[in-house]
């Protein structure tokens, strides 16, 4: 056999050994993250510890990771003087809490420090009809950078004399002791998939 068909052949049979071993693998407690394909969304990596923060929200609310914890949370990121991306990932969520027809903590972080304000997300919120469990925290730059960091999101940039750089557009839901279990890129989230997956956790997936 020419030796590149061999190689060939050789990969083909280890990818198909390696797919096997994970579906026949058992699944304990602890791996529930990892080989599941029962998500809409992207597992995220396992055994990254829960970002805690300390910040306040639109209505001067502390707020803190433990006050999300034992429920299933979905985390964002937005600037309260966005009119593209922003809203439609804000609808896009409400429409997911529609769906499931039951309230979820849902903790918006500010990616434009020196423009948001308490005034400018309360109002941001209530143009959306953001209402109930909706925490849009607010910070400076050094509360808020661990944070950022924590979720691999840049934040908004304005240069000047250059092009602006725009902030990472994603969604992540914690489950219940607020580890990072789900992700959704922005070309990925839809209500339905969101929906489920918030399921899915509240299940005990």
């Amino acid at each position: 056999m020419h030796p590149r068909l061999l190689a060939a052949v050789a990969l083909a049979t280890a990818a198909a050994i390696l797919v096997a071993g994970i579906a026949l693998a058992p699944r304990g407690e602890g791996d529930a993250t990892v080989g599941r394909a029962d998500f809409e969304g992207a597992l995220r990596p396992p055994g990254v510890p829960p970002a805690d923060f300390a910040l306040r929200d639109q209505n001067g609310e502390p707020i803190t990771l433990a006050d999300v914890r034992g429920e299933v949370a979905v985390v964002t990121f937005l600037y309260s003087t966005c009119e593209d991306t922003c809203p439609l990932v804000a609808q896009q969520i409400r429409g997911a809490l529609d769906q499931l027809g039951r309230d979820v903590p849902v903790l918006a972080f500010s990616v434009d420090p020196a423009t948001d304000t308490r005034r400018s997300a309360r109002a941001f919120l209530t143009d959306q009809g953001l209402t109930g469990n909706w925490h849009f925290l607010l910070g400076d730059s050094a509360q808020l950078e661990p944070v950022w960091e924590a979720y691999g999101v840049q934040p908004q940039v304005v240069r000047e004399g250059g092009p602006d750089l725009d902030h990472s557009i994603s969604v992540v839901v914690l489950d219940r002791q607020g580890r990072q279990r789900i992700g959704f890129p922005y070309d990925q989230l839809t209500p339905e998939r969101l929906a489920a997956d918030i399921a899915r956790l509240q299940r005990g997936g």
